[in-house]
């Protein structure tokens, strides 16, 4: 499996979303503890994003990491000079978390205008917004039908709370549009440790795999927050179980062939 969505928390950087999770709170989450495979590094929240992208690029370079996920902020004057810059920094895609932002955002002419050099520049976009924003999104993905947009996490289903229904119609809207691929990770920990099962996540993953197919979904770890539900072991085997009627080309496409083809990575 590429893992296309692992976190590191890297010395020297602050990340002031860890407040909010005790569970990770003051723990070590380094290539060490991650352990072997093939990785995309993930933008992590550091207050400074751009330290952060040149420490991973250092990774990158040695081969450890096949290449990166940068944060970025398409709200600002400053995105094309950090665009450029990251062209050196084994950069393979850039993301700005929005499903703890404004919905305001995303609508300016400014960030879909930046999104736009996104795409100009072969460049993928990262998706992360909840499911009550999966219209907004696929509103943001029409407007930038140049752009290749990576849904993180399925759309941030409540699963816990078993809201279905409003997921799967914004699911899908947005997977309609054929610039979209879906990113199949983060559903053990919106799960919840006791519905991280297959007998819960089954018709939330087959409704994924209806809406998209094999050939536009790919897989993360969103490995350490996996931890709090699972562990990377316990959602590799969800994984396997739950793809386990595909066949073995289209796993394939899940496992790693779609990640290679989006974010350009050999």
């Amino acid at each position: 499996m590429l893992d296309t969505h692992c976190h590191l928390l890297l010395p020297g950087l602050e990340y002031p979303w860890l407040a909010q999770v005790p569970a990770l709170a003051g723990q070590v989450f380094g290539l060490n503890e991650r352990g072997p495979g093939q990785i995309l590094f993930m933008e992590s929240g550091a207050t400074d994003y751009r330290a952060e992208a040149r420490l991973v690029a250092g990774l990158v370079r040695q081969g450890v990491l096949v290449g990166q996920v940068a944060s970025c902020r398409p709200e600002d004057d400053g995105f094309a000079d950090w665009l450029a810059e990251c062209a050196g920094l084994g950069v393979r895609g850039m993301r700005r978390v929005l499903h703890v932002e404004p919905d305001s955002l995303s609508e300016t002419a400014r960030f879909r205008g930046n999104l736009k050099r996104l795409g100009a520049a072969g460049l993928p976009f990262d998706l992360c917004v909840q499911a009550r924003q999966l219209d907004l999104a696929a509103t943001l993905a029409q407007d930038c039908d140049g752009v290749t947009f990576v849904l993180d996490h399925c759309g941030l289903p409540d699963i816990a709370g078993g809201a279905f229904d409003p997921w799967a119609k914004g699911l899908a809207r947005i997977a309609a549009l054929p610039n979209v691929m879906c990113k199949f990770s983060g559903f053990a920990g919106y799960a919840g440790a006791e519905n991280a099962n297959v007998a819960t996540l089954r018709r939330w993953a087959d409704h994924v795999l209806d809406c998209f197919g094999p050939a536009r979904m790919l897989w993360g770890s969103d490995w350490p927050l996996v931890n709090i539900s699972t562990s990377l072991a316990g959602w590799r085997a969800l994984t396997a179980e739950l793809l386990s009627g595909l066949t073995a080309d289209e796993q394939a496409q899940i496992g790693h062939l779609t990640a290679q083809r989006v974010y350009h990575l050999t």
